[in-house]
Parts: C-alpha cells; sequence; structure tokens
C-alpha cells in the first residue's frame, strides 16, 4: 500500500515550485495527443492541471483526474474553468466516454497496470486513441540502485518499499493489445532530467517522489539515508552543480479497437 500513501500525500507546494518539468517535458507529448477543436478528452493523472489547461486551449472539452486530493484542489484553484475530479486510474468510470485519454508521468505509480488499462479502455469511444508517457524500463535505474543498496545496509528491506512499475514495451504493449487496443506508436527513450537548486536537487527529488523509501523513519535516519545516497551517485549523476535524474521514458499510442 506504500504506493497509495505517496501518491496521496503530494506537497503541491514543492511539485509546482521545484518539479515543473514533470509537465514542461510533458509539453511534447501533446504533440503525439494532437487535439481537434471539439473533441472531448480526459487528462488522467492531470497534477495541478497545467497540460490540462494546455489541451484546454486546443478548443477542446476537457477534463482532469488525480488520486491526490491536494492536486485537485490545486488544480481548481489554478484553473477553475475546467472541470477536475478525484479518481483512481485503477478504477474510475466516466459517464460518457471521451476522444482520447492523455495521461503524462503518472502510470509508473500504478503498479495494476490491467485495472488500469482496463479503466482507460472503458472510458474512450471506438477508435478513441490513448497517448501516455510515463517511467519505463530501466527509469532511475542509479537512483533506485543507490536507495535500495543504502537502505539494505541500514537493515531495512528497500524492495517492499518500490512503489514504481517500469515496464518495458514488449511488456506495456501487450497488455494493451490483451484488453483490445491496436499499439500504432512506442518508445523507449533516455532522458536524462536536470533537477533544480543545485546541490539540493536529489535530496528534493527523494522527498517528493521516492519518499515511501523513507516510510518510518526518523527525520535523523532520512537525512541519514540521503546523504549516504548523494555520495553513491555523486560521481555518475552531479554535473557542474546540478544534479541530473536519469529518466527513461515510454511513450505510447493505442487505438480502441
Amino acid at each position: 500500500m506504500h504506493n497509495i500513501s505517496i501518491t496521496n500525500n503530494w506537497n503541491t507546494a514543492l511539485y509546482e515550485d521545484k518539479h515543473a518539468f514533470v509537465w514542461e517535458y510533458g509539453e511534447d507529448l501533446l504533440k503525439f495527443l494532437n487535439p481537434q477543436p471539439g473533441e472531448s478528452i480526459l487528462d488522467l493523472g492531470c497534477g495541478t492541471g497545467q497540460l490540462t489547461e494546455k489541451i484546454a486551449q486546443a478548443g477542446v472539452k476537457v477534463m482532469g483526474v488525480d488520486h491526490a486530493p491536494a492536486m485537485i484542489e490545486k488544480a481548481r484553484q489554478n484553473y477553475p474553468h475546467i472541470r477536475f475530479d478525484v479518481a483512481d486510474a485503477r478504477s474510475f468510470q466516466v459517464d460518457k466516454p471521451f476522444d482520447a485519454v492523455f495521461s503524462n508521468a503518472v502510470l509508473h505509480w500504478v503498479k495494476q497496470a490491467d485495472s488500469a488499462i482496463a479503466s482507460i479502455h472503458q472510458s474512450l469511444k471506438p477508435g478513441g486513441r490513448f497517448v501516455a508517457e510515463f517511467g519505463g524500463k530501466g527509469n532511475v535505474k542509479a537512483i533506485a540502485t543507490a536507495l535500495i543498496s543504502t537502505l539494505e545496509a541500514f537493515n531495512i528491506p528497500a524492495q517492499a518499499l518500490n512503489p514504481w512499475y517500469f515496464p518495458s514495451i514488449g511488456e506495456y504493449a501487450s497488455l494493451l493489445e490483451q484488453q483490445g487496443f491496436d499499439v500504432i506508436h512506442a518508445m523507449l527513450f533516455a532522458r536524462p532530467t536536470p533537477l533544480a537548486e543545485g546541490e539540493v536537487g536529489m535530496a528534493n527529488w527523494i522527498q517528493m517522489f521516492a519518499s515511501s523509501f523513507l516510510t518510518g523513519l526518523s527525520n535523523d535516519q532520512q537525512i541519514q539515508i540521503i546523504r549516504a545516497v548523494e555520495e553513491y551517485l555523486k560521481p555518475t549523476l552531479y554535473q557542474q552543480g546540478t544534479w541530473v535524474a536519469d529518466y527513461r521514458r515510454i511513450r505510447i499510442v493505442a487505438i480502441k479497437l
């Protein structure tokens, strides 16, 4: 259940202030979505709504959903003219099917991929498209290895705390095909991502995106773990005063048959 606690306790200020790359990189994905005026589009895992607003600017009827109530509350404040609702990717239902479902940097938090794909499939019109990008096979491999090795050195069984699902193209495309999608585009690519705030960039990233690994630890223990992880990673991921996260993204376009 650790993945649920992390996704429901997002620090929206930290997210908007230090992690704008989450939606800034997502703008590239909008080209694949190619929203057309008059379409209805669901932004699944909309966060604080920046990309939902960009989709709306194309003249479409857009709705944003997210698992985290704090994100939805902030999205509503940011863009009061757009409908935002709390929903779980694994079980959401829609009143009326959409022309497209868009999802950026979300589905690597959903270990029950089958359930999410079933929800996405039933929320689309026949011929509707699913356009997504999220962490793929090998994503943050160096960071995850450092975290797990460090925690295990402290006698903490880290594998059980891992909140992420990073599939290969073969694995994820097969899941989509099994549930009635035609996968028309799939790619996996490295996207090294510079983190904000100089030398504290990695500590910020861990507190934002890897906090489930620190569950139940005191503040002192957390600081100790983060310092050890920084030492482990510094030779490879700290460059000219900036931390770089070793991202690999999977990008998918699939059509509902």
